[in-house]
């Protein structure tokens, strides 16, 4: 198996590393700590940048709209620091992680050969990505399987931004085709854009975000991305 057949094929399985972002235990969560609605996200998300400025999360996001991002990153600052922050937020995907991964092999060797690809992965265009990746892992392997894909899920967004970039794509366009659910609570204003006319050019995206995303998956062997792929699918397969 290719890298770039790897990525591809495990998309939907590093797309729920970020599950707990809105999942209802981690919004209950972020009330009790005292984060206002989506002031949580942004900011737990966020903080794996440090103390930067709005601007620099608003980069960071790409596809949000700048004020939506900008409130609430000032909202969240009198809340808790941002090291803070990043912790509570990363200790949410390990809980989600324990409560809907599976005990077992599975799991425990998904999480363990996703090691070396996140560890191995480029931190070009990602600053999330590597944010994340500095934060201390947790020891079980259900929640560690969690923190790991959300690593995947931060690389492989990044990239998929720089791609939708260079076919073209505005940010707000690309919410349009792969997100128009989204489109309001990204703090969008208007109706999505009709995505067929765009459909093409997000295609060659994808395309793009699996051959630069399988770059990380070449530190396995072919044997080893195979025996991913298939291990992931098990470890995911209930949720």
């Amino acid at each position: 198996m290719t890298p770039e057949q790897a990525a591809h094929d495990t998309r939907a399985a590093v797309a729920l590393g970020g599950a707990f972002m809105v999942d209802g235990a981690t919004y209950a969560r972020g009330a009790e700590l005292g984060f206002e609605g989506l002031d949580f996200y942004v900011a737990g998300r966020g903080s794996a940048l440090g103390d930067v400025t709005a601007e620099v999360v608003t980069a960071a996001f790409v596809f949000f709209a700048p004020a939506t991002v900008a409130e609430a990153w000032a909202r969240s600052a009198a809340v808790a620091d941002r090291a803070t922050t990043a912790a509570e937020f990363a200790a949410c995907s390990h809980a989600w992680g324990r409560a809907n991964f599976p005990e077992g092999d599975a799991t425990a060797r998904a999480a363990e050969l996703l090691g070396p690809v996140v560890a191995g992965a480029s931190v070009a265009a990602a600053p999330l990505f590597a944010g994340w990746r500095a934060l201390p892992e947790p020891a079980d392997p259900r929640a560690l399987l969690a923190h790991r894909l959300n690593a995947l899920r931060e690389l492989r967004g990044a990239l998929h931004a720089a791609a939708i970039l260079t076919v073209g794509l505005a940010p707000v366009e690309a919410v349009s085709v792969g997100s128009p659910a989204m489109f309001g609570i990204f703090g969008h204003e208007g109706p999505p854009a009709d995505p067929e006319p765009l459909r093409d050019r997000w295609n060659l995206a994808e395309a793009r975000t699996d051959r630069m995303t399988g770059r990380a998956y070449g530190v396995l062997a072919a044997e080893e991305r195979a025996e991913l792929v298939e291990v992931l699918a098990e470890a995911v397969a209930g949720t």
